[in-house]
């Protein structure tokens, strides 16, 4: 089986407060804009848009048929959120999206990433194979659902908090998964 690099840079705005860590991206066919959570069926942008708008539709194009990514750049550049995954590069087990079947090769170097966003103290893992893979590169325990720890990374005091799965293949309603993104993100000053 082929590996995949991460198709994308890191966004990573100077005045980042938070950085959102994902696993990786789902397969190009499956993309509705070139950013993190580009899934039309991901309701990351749907609970980002709930929390800070009180409309699960602000990202999502007139048209319904893909998330507006400017306005998604645009929000995490003023209210200072960075993205990214915590794998560079991963097999497919299978043909799909599912993280139960990622494989990973290489995971991001963090220290890096923290390096690039000076004040960032507060890393966010949106699912379970991130968190999995970020608790392993920092040598931590995983925080339970909605709960954060705080760990020493880096020279770098982190507050590590653990959300639920923003995919669709995790059958929540986009508002229940919010009450847990609200937390974090109040916490951080992004709504």
């Amino acid at each position: 089986m082929n590996s995949e690099q991460h198709p994308l840079q890191p966004f990573l705005p100077s005045n980042a407060r938070i950085l959102m860590l994902g696993s990786f991206p789902p397969q190009r066919k499956r993309w509705s804009m070139e950013f993190f959570y580009p899934n039309l069926q991901n309701d990351m942008w749907r609970i980002v848009g709930w929390l800070a708008f009180g409309d699960k539709l602000h990202f999502v194009t007139a048209d319904g048929r893909r998330f507006d990514k400017e306005r998604i750049e645009a929000f995490c550049r003023e209210r200072g959120v960075a993205m990214y995954d915590t794998a560079e590069e991963v097999v497919r087990l299978k043909d799909n999206a599912s993280d139960n079947f990622l494989q990973v090769v290489r995971e991001t170097d963090i220290a890096k990433l923290l390096h690039e966003i000076p004040q960032c103290h507060t890393i966010v893992t949106t699912g379970q194979k991130a968190t999995d893979t970020l608790c392993r590169v920092m040598g931590c325990e995983e925080p339970r659902v909605g709960e954060c720890v705080e760990v020493t990374f880096a020279d770098r005091h982190i507050r590590l908090w653990r959300m639920p799965s923003s995919s669709r293949a995790y059958p929540r309603p986009v508002e229940w998964k919010a009450d847990y993104y609200r937390r974090v993100f109040e916490d951080c000053g992004i709504i």
